[in-house]
Formats: C-alpha cells, sequence, structure tokens
C-alpha cells in the first residue's frame, strides 16, 4: 500500500509493534532515562496504540512531534522514523501531553510486529491466515503494505509477512492493524504471544502453533526462568530444524514501565479478573477509582478498550476506561497532514506523507475545494482505508495553507 506513513510493540510482539521506540527494555516498556540521544530529559507521559496518522505520528488521539525522539525496536535496536507505517502498534515515551490541544512532544519512540516469517495457510474469504503457526485475523481498517495490492487473494504460502496487531485473548489470535509483505527475507522472524507446552528438558515451548528450541540461547537477568502462560517474544533463525525454530533470543513481553503522571492505552484486554482490574496489550490496570462512561457491560477478555490515568509501580492507575468499539466512527478513521508531492487529477489521486490518497468519493472540503488541490498544498486528509486498504478513501480534506 503506498501506505508509508509514518505510529505495541509487537503487539504484544508487535506489542510492541512498533519499534521500541536509551535503555530499551523490551516491548512493553518504558524505563527509559534518557529517550533522546543527547539529552537526559525525563518522559512525563506514556503512550501505547496504533499509529493512525501523521503530520508527525498520531497515536490515540494525539499528534506526537517525533521530529527529535529516538525510535527503537522491541528488542532495542536503534531505527528510522522513516520506518514507522500506520497501522504500526508503538509505544511512545514523550513529555507532558496537552490534553486540549491533544499534542505532545515524543522522546522515545518503540515498534515491533506481533509476528514476522513464512505465510503457511490463506483463507481470504474469511480474513484469516497463518503466519509462522500463528493465526491472524483482517478487518475493514487493517492496513495493507506494498505487495498486497490484490488482497489476501494475492497472498501465496510461503511469502514472508510481517503482521502488526492486537492479540486477541479469547480466539488466540493476532487482530492485525497493518500487514506487510518483505521482498527479501530477514535476518531473522520474530514472533510474540503465550509460552506454552515447556519442555525444560528438551528445550523447548510453543507459542501458537510454532515450536521453539531455546537450547543454544542464555535467558535475560529479568526473565531466568521460563514457564507455562507467560507472554514472550522470541528472535527466531529463519530456517526450522527437525520441524522447530531454534530462538536467537527470548525475552518477556510484559511492560516494565517507569512511574508517569500520565498513561494513555488503547488496545486489547489481554487479562480479565474484573472491571477494575484486567491487563491492556499485557499492560496491568488498576480501575478501581476510575470513571467508566460507557459503562462496564463491555467489559472482558478481548474487549478493545481506551485507557487514561497514571502509572505507578508498574501500574496503570485509570481515572477514565472507555470501550473502544463505542466510538469507532471517528477514532478510527486515519488522518495526515501535509504537503502534497504528487496529483494524478484522472485518476483523482494524491501522495501525502508518502501514502496514496483516493479523493474520488464522498469527500467534504473545508478552506478550499477539489480544485484547488496541487502539489505543494498543505492539507488535513481524514478517511478510511480504501477498498483493496493500500490507499487512504478521503471523508474530509481540510486547506492547511
Amino acid at each position: 500500500m503506498k501506505l508509508h506513513l509514518c505510529a505495541l510493540r509487537w503487539l504484544a510482539p508487535a506489542t510492541l509493534a512498533v519499534a521500541s521506540l536509551a535503555v530499551i527494555t523490551g516491548c512493553g516498556g518504558g524505563g527509559d532515562a534518557t529517550p533522546t540521544a543527547g539529552t537526559t530529559e525525563r518522559a512525563a507521559a506514556y503512550t501505547s496504540g496504533a499509529i493512525t496518522g501523521f503530520g508527525s505520528i498520531i497515536v490515540n488521539g494525539v499528534r506526537f512531534d517525533d521530529s527529535s525522539s529516538a525510535v527503537s525496536d522491541d528488542f532495542g535496536g536503534s531505527r528510522s522514523r522513516s520506518e514507522l507505517k500506520l497501522g504500526h502498534m508503538v509505544e511512545v515515551d514523550s513529555a507532558a501531553v496537552d490534553r486540549s490541544a491533544l499534542s505532545g512532544r515524543a522522546l522515545h519512540i518503540r515498534f515491533g510486529g506481533s509476528v514476522l516469517g513464512p505465510v503457511e495457510a490463506v483463507n481470504a474469504t474469511a480474513g484469516t491466515l497463518t503466519v509462522l503457526g500463528q493465526a491472524v485475523s483482517v478487518s475493514s481498517t487493517t492496513v495493507f503494505g506494498d505487495g498486497l495490492s490484490a488482497g489476501l487473494s494475492g497472498l501465496s504460502v510461503g511469502a514472508v509477512l510481517e503482521v502488526h496487531g492486537m492479540y486477541d485473548a479469547t480466539t488466540s489470535s493476532v487482530q492485525a492493524t497493518r500487514l506487510e509483505v518483505k521482498s527479501s527475507t530477514p535476518a531473522t522472524y520474530r514472533v510474540r504471544g503465550v509460552l506454552a507446552s515447556l519442555d525444560a528438558t528438551a528445550k523447548t515451548f510453543t507459542v501458537g502453533g510454532a515450536t521453539i528450541n531455546y537450547a543454544t540461547i542464555t535467558l535475560p537477568a529479568d526473565m531466568p526462568t521460563l514457564a507455562n502462560g507467560q507472554r514472550v517474544r522470541a528472535l527466531l533463525q529463519t530456517a526450522q530444524v527437525n520441524g522447530q525454530w531454534v530462538a536467537t533470543a527470548v525475552r518477556s513481553a510484559a511492560p516494565k514501565l517507569e512511574d508517569r503522571a500520565a498513561g494513555h492505552l488503547r488496545g486489547a484486554i489481554t487479562a480479565f479478573t474484573s472491571s477494575t482490574s484486567f491487563s491492556v496489550n499485557d499492560q496491568v490496570v488498576d480501575a478501581s477509582a476510575a470513571s467508566f462512561p460507557d459503562g462496564t457491560a463491555g467489559l472482558a477478555l478481548g474487549a478493545k478498550v481506551e485507557v487514561e490515568g497514571s502509572i505507578t509501580n508498574g501500574v496503570l492507575v485509570a481515572t477514565k476506561v472507555e470501550l473502544d468499539d463505542r466510538h469507532a466512527g471517528e477514532r478510527h478513521k486515519f488522518e495526515l497532514h501535509g504537503a502534497i508531492t504528487s496529483i494524478d487529477t484522472t485518476a483523482k489521486t494524491f501522495v501525502l506523507r508518502g501514502v496514496t490518497v483516493n479523493y474520488g468519493g464522498t469527500v467534504s472540503y473545508s478552506r478550499g475545494a477539489e480544485a484547488d488541490l496541487a502539489v505543494g498544498k498543505a492539507v488535513e486528509v481524514k478517511g478510511t482505508p480504501s477498498a483493496d486498504r493500500t490507499k487512504l478513501a478521503a471523508t474530509s480534506i481540510k486547506f492547511e495553507s
């Protein structure tokens, strides 16, 4: 998709999906006392969610200036801001967020996919596939990257795919926010999920349908032992040995956050005890003193929510919990800000921040009209994925200059 827009961690790897954008301690987590090179500024706020726009990056409705931020993946590797794309799950450590202006200054952005590996099965009709043993579900808001212009029907078994998304504990699957076909085999594959079938003698465990051998690695100090039920992320060799994927690194997928005056999560409930005690994207939430504008009836394992509060001792102490699906109309739109770099008036498309925007449908214009669209014009575009999900179908365009 030309949605080269500059957005968990691998969602849960993925849970970071998002390039653990320092000491990067892995997905989920903060703990970054020096988030940008050359500064000792500490973060005041933590935000976790999918990138839904650019102009810098927009996450959970907040527009973060990322011009001076450090960017990393969920294994601590340094990455570029240009790698951030629409639909990436990310974690943002930032200066204080202006809630009235919905703006902030990003200090550190982490991202990473939920799974990166070979496609093993595709059901284009049902919108499901299996990647490196992990069940993946696609929705109408899933962003497709380059190589998927024909949709899932054009995806062949054996193709290498990176999946960004949220883990659905009710179906043990990844709800994809972005799919990217890789043109060449990467140096390593990645997977994030729930550890099961641990065999401490054979040094193997499973994540989804993938059997992983960890015999040749040393576990990190913060996770000296493995246990069934742990959320983990792993780097893997790209060739199986005796039907097993060989791990080159295994890390915990549980967030490790420093105290923050503000915390803001949007994602799926990955563990649920009660309406006041649950986890979102593996982050523990205490909602005992929170308000529930949408009520609590819809809160359950797998439900998508938005949570605001502060972070104390690694727990997000919520002040407000909302059901994300109740606000899907506006929240699930994508948004771009910037100058048009090319335009095709016949096809009714233009390119903005590397994303191809289709303005041939019903579009509401502000401060100008369709005839004013031209290279160099600064605009704000809101819209939804096109039918083939490789473009942004504009629903509103506002001229900013």
